[in-house]
Formats: structure tokens, sequence, C-alpha cells
């Protein structure tokens, strides 16, 4: 009976202290901030802030590539020309030496490919 007592004492006290506790004002009870779009309901344990609903989709000016696709291309793409430059005989796109006309034939087939491919990435919508 006097454990019951005890045990009973020991948390009546830890209850009294904990209450004595001060809490946080309404405006520190936030865990956490969110976006919030429209009129969309802001949970009562956040910190909200307020967009427009034009922005919900939009977007990070990070991610938002900037100019055309011309100006987006890497320099590896522009100087993948410049390997050829020069080139005769076999498998080069050439009057000049023997079996030149295959190079040419080889050459519009991957120029063919690399446009369509480059058509595809272009059709694409962003993710």
């Amino acid at each position: 009976m006097k454990k019951l007592m005890a045990s009973a004492a020991a948390i009546t006290g830890v209850l009294v202290g904990t209450a004595s506790m001060p809490t946080p004002a309404l405006a520190q009870a936030g865990n956490f901030t969110l976006v919030i779009y429209g009129n969309d309901p802001c949970p009562r344990e956040a910190i909200c802030i307020r967009k427009g609903e034009s922005e919900r989709y939009r977007l990070p000016k990070s991610q938002n590539p900037q100019g055309t696709p011309q100006q987006r291309t890497s320099w590896a793409q522009k100087s993948k020309v410049l390997t050829t430059v020069g080139a005769t005989g076999v498998g080069s796109c050439s009057a000049v030496g023997p079996g030149g006309r295959e190079g040419c034939l080889v050459q519009s087939i991957n120029q063919a490919k690399s446009q369509s491919r480059q058509t595809a990435e272009d059709n694409q919508p962003p993710q």
C-alpha cells in the first residue's frame, strides 16, 4: 500500500511539474512551413506561405530551361561535327578516294537518326 501511495505521489509531482512549464505562443506552434496555393486549407500545425493558383504547376526558376534548344546544346555536341573534317577515303563523304560515296549514305543515315531523336526529345513534356 505504501508503494502505491509513493508511486501516486510521484506521478502527481511529475504532472504538476509539467503543467507549470511554459507553453509556446500560437505563432510558434508550427513545426514546419508549407507553400499553399490558391484557397487550399492550411493545417493547424504548420506555418503557411500563400501563393496564387497560377503558380501551382510552375517549374522552379532553377529548373526552368532558358533559351532556345540550339542555345542549350552542349559544346560536346557542337564539336562532334569537327571530328570528320578533312577525312578522305573509305567511310568519308568525299569525292576523293575509293568508297567515298558509302560514307555519304552512312552520314545521312546517322544525321536522320539524330534529328529524329532530337525531335522526340523536344516534343516530350517536362517531367
